[in-house]
């Protein structure tokens, strides 16, 4: 068992989306601390080859409530971190009934599974982009306007209000991980989501880069290895809402600079700006360092060379 200087008390803490790429680093990182944890994964976009070896595998969809009710019957978790979701923004708004039927109802069931199996935390993944849309202050701290824009940021302000009704109502600790944009290894390049997995993947294939406007759009990259460690401070620390980011303004033609220092050379396209995106994003994240002790470690050219050594060393 590692000893670990961020948690007193172990757990057996059960993942929901524990098979994706960034509940797989969340999975590690609590296994590596020393607790039990439990997968529970549908495997419609999870791998197994991303499961760890030592965590328990449930596969199991987060919809269907009397498999929720054997998972948490067999494992008896203590502790569940929810990030089974459907995340793709575009899906959202062309299927909002799916993205509600998943993100909404899914979580009321594991809320209610929860609450009913004694489970004393939940941890929940959320998003802050897509729930302040263009914030009035940037950084944007957790008090900024929840304004969505899409099917997507509407659900996860939704499930936010659930949590914090199941809470009061059952004595069941809460806590908020509002996400900037998370990047890192394992992350899917062929997905609606991660600019920097679509940004690698044409790297290495020589496509080169499609800009959608000016390029001086902005968004907050945070390296999936410091969300693992928020949410393993997340365990034991105080309950709350936080916003998880680096507070860093990054503009997409900066990001293209990162790749070009790694393979240069390679042609960028102009297309039209999309409609309806966000100008500038990057969360405040004033409030997890003094409240839970967490600060980012990673630097954005660290995490891009890390990034696009892992997935050169897969495609050769």
């Amino acid at each position: 068992m590692d000893n670990s200087p961020y948690n007193l008390t172990m757990s057996k803490i059960l993942v929901t989306g524990g098979a994706g790429f960034i509940g797989s680093h969340i999975a590690e990182t609590f296994i590596k601390a020393g607790h039990t944890v439990g997968i529970l994964d549908n495997l419609s976009t999870g791998k197994k080859p991303n499961i760890p070896a030592d965590a328990e595998f449930f596969e199991t969809d987060i919809t269907d409530k009397d498999a929720l009710d054997r998972v948490f019957g067999e494992f008896k978790p203590e502790v569940v971190d929810h990030h089974a979701a459907q995340i793709s923004v575009n899906r959202s708004v062309r299927e909002p009934y799916f993205d509600a039927e998943q993100n909404i109802l899914g979580t009321i069931n594991l809320l209610e599974t929860s609450s009913r199996q004694g489970v004393r935390r939940f941890m929940f993944a959320s998003t802050g982009g897509a729930l302040y849309g263009d914030a009035p202050v940037i950084p944007s701290p957790e008090d900024t306007p929840v304004v969505p824009l899409a099917p997507y940021g509407i659900a996860k302000a939704s499930v936010e209000h659930y949590i914090r009704f199941f809470s009061s109502e059952h004595s069941m600790e809460a806590v908020v991980f509002r996400y900037a944009n998370v990047y890192g290894p394992r992350q899917d390049p062929n997905g609606e989501a991660g600019v920097v997995a679509i940004f690698t993947h044409r790297a290495l294939s020589g496509e080169g880069f499609v800009v959608y406007g000016n390029g001086e759009q902005t968004r907050d990259f945070i390296f999936v290895r410091d969300i693992a460690e928020a949410n393993l401070l997340g365990v034991d620390g105080k309950p709350g809402i936080y916003n998880i980011g680096t507070s860093i303004e990054t503009s997409i033609k900066s990001l293209i600079r990162e790749f070009e220092r790694l393979r240069p050379g390679l042609q960028i396209t102009q297309s039209e700006a999309r409609p309806g995106e966000v100008l500038r994003s990057a969360l405040d994240a004033g409030k997890a360092a003094r409240d839970l002790g967490w600060k980012p470690k990673m630097s954005l050219s660290e995490g891009i060379t890390e990034t696009y050594n892992w997935f050169k060393d897969r495609t050769k």
